[in-house]
């Protein structure tokens, strides 16, 4: 009988470990949004979806479109925060001593003349759920994090052939990968 109840308690166990993690970040979010010094984006799913099916309509111009428009309506959500007027370094530290490290694998990290840069993936049945990417130096914060089900090829296309904040810097990092 006891090992009937295990089971169910132990996965309502791991439920509320992955739903802490989501939270911590959101609660990262939420105590910045009413700061003045941060700017806040929300890209909400529909949003994504608008834009991925309008790329695809638009596939007979461009032949990446059709498959950029597909990956496009991968992402569920992006969010950002960012600042050019607080202690980049401080709020770096701040934001990773917040997440639960072992729900991430680390990517990249840069760790450069004051600046700091890490990119970190969460994962679930072979395919990424979070791209996060933290960045700190002198004034300057930003915190990114793009929800979806992606593979790390989806990402190397999106850092490659769009404008997504924070992508960019994914790119450069895979790159310099690359050439390595």
């Amino acid at each position: 009988m006891k090992k009937y109840l295990i089971i169910p308690l132990m996965v309502l166990a791991f439920a509320f470990r992955a739903q802490a993690q989501d939270d911590a970040i959101q609660r990262f979010f939420s105590k910045y949004m009413e700061d003045e010094r941060f700017s806040r984006v929300f890209i909400s799913p529909k949003m994504m979806q608008m834009a991925g099916g309008f790329l695809k309509d638009n596939s007979e111009k461009d032949p990446d479109a059709k498959d950029l428009g597909e990956l496009i309506q991968k992402v569920r959500g992006i969010r950002i925060l960012s600042s050019e007027e607080v202690d980049g370094m401080a709020m770096y530290k701040e934001a990773m001593g917040t997440l639960i490290k072992n729900k991430y694998e680390e990517l990249m990290d840069v760790q450069d003349k004051g600046t700091s840069l890490k990119f970190m993936v969460r994962e679930e049945g072979g395919l990424v759920k979070e791209l996060l990417m933290v960045s700190g130096n002198g004034n300057d914060f930003t915190l990114l994090s793009m929800l979806g089900n992606f593979t790390y090829r989806d990402l190397n296309m999106l850092a490659e052939k769009t404008d997504i904040p924070g992508m960019d810097q994914y790119g450069k990092g895979n790159n310099a990968s690359k050439k390595n």
